[in-house]
């Protein structure tokens, strides 16, 4: 059965999605089937057992506005994740101190409802790299390398 990966995007001005739709073209091109959902309801992937999900970092360390209403529900609703794996790419300026901090409340709220966490999650600084699509698809075969195990 071809594993599905399910790209879950939230963005604020575009960058996130930019380096979603990257990655979603190397992983086709790699073989793997995808879904890409920017900002989705929790009804819309509560059946895929692989997220990928790309935020950035809003205001004073909250998620995108399009991706709250899923982290929302998923609080709600405290559905169990057990059979859910995922990896988070987060991008956010090392200026601020809430840099990334969406990583940090993505893999805490997926963690807390017993999902697996595939590998360590990518922090990209859009201060310091000149090309995330590059960074994020550097990073990419350490979550592959995590699939292949199971």
């Amino acid at each position: 059965m071809m594993t599905t990966i399910c790209i879950i995007t939230g963005s604020t001005l575009g960058g996130a999605e930019y380096v979603a739709e990257h990655i979603d073209d190397c992983l086709q091109q790699k073989g793997f089937s995808t879904t890409l959902l920017h900002g989705p309801e929790l009804n819309q992937v509560i059946e895929d057992k692989i997220w990928l999900v790309v935020t950035s970092t809003h205001g004073a360390g909250e998620l995108p506005y399009n991706l709250q209403p899923l982290f929302e529900q998923l609080t709600e609703t405290q559905p169990n994740l057990s059979d859910l794996r995922f990896a988070v790419i987060g991008l956010g300026n090392s200026d601020y101190d809430t840099f990334c901090f969406a990583v940090d409340h993505v893999e805490k709220s997926l963690l807390e409802l017993k999902a697996t966490r595939l590998c360590e999650s990518l922090r990209i600084d859009v201060l310091s790299t000149e090309d995330p699509d590059a960074e994020a698809e550097n990073w990419l075969p350490t979550m592959l390398d995590q699939l292949k195990i199971d």
